[in-house]
């Protein structure tokens, strides 16, 4: 049975909604008090991490991530092996510091759907080697999830786009 809305306490959320807020019975509102903008930072901090590392790790040992890709027979591995890593970077540097986030994660995305798929193609694998490659590829599916919030929600109050944001609107 519906409540009264006269009498009602309208929440959202489980929070209280005074009465003089904008507030209607047919839309849900989603108030910034909802937000954890500390919790987006984490999240951002923690999917940069794994692109810092790997980033790094391609950009210090580049003939070993130029054999590693060849062997996956990408081409122009030389190029794209310096390529890779400056893009994770870059792309972790726009996490980390919430500067144009969306559009980093969204290149994030785009770089990790091919690597994913060329380099975790666990259905073409045999034996022991199967069950390694198929964590990784829902571990790079789980990542590219994550993204995709950062992508659709931006990078959060913590963030330098936030600030940005906010001061052209002054």
């Amino acid at each position: 049975m519906p409540m009264n809305p006269s009498i009602a306490e309208h929440r959202v959320f489980g929070r209280p909604v005074s009465d003089h807020d904008d507030y209607d019975d047919d839309v849900v509102v989603v108030r910034e008090a909802t937000q954890y903008p500390s919790m987006a930072l984490i999240g951002r901090f923690l999917l940069a991490a794994i692109f810092v590392m790997s980033g790094i790790s391609k950009l210090t040992d580049i003939p070993g991530t130029v054999a590693h890709m060849t062997q996956a027979g990408i081409p122009y591995a030389d190029t794209l092996a310096v390529v890779a890593g400056v893009s994770e970077l870059l792309g972790a540097a726009a996490l980390v510091f919430g500067l144009l986030a969306r559009a980093g994660a969204v290149g994030l995305i785009l770089y990790m759907i091919p690597t994913t798929l060329i380099f975790h193609a666990f259905w073409s694998v045999e034996g022991k080697e199967r069950m390694p490659q198929m964590l990784n590829f829902m571990k790079n599916l789980a990542i590219i999830g994550g993204l995709a919030v950062v992508a659709g929600f931006g990078a959060g109050r913590l963030s330098l786009d936030h600030l940005v944001r906010r001061s052209r609107t002054r």
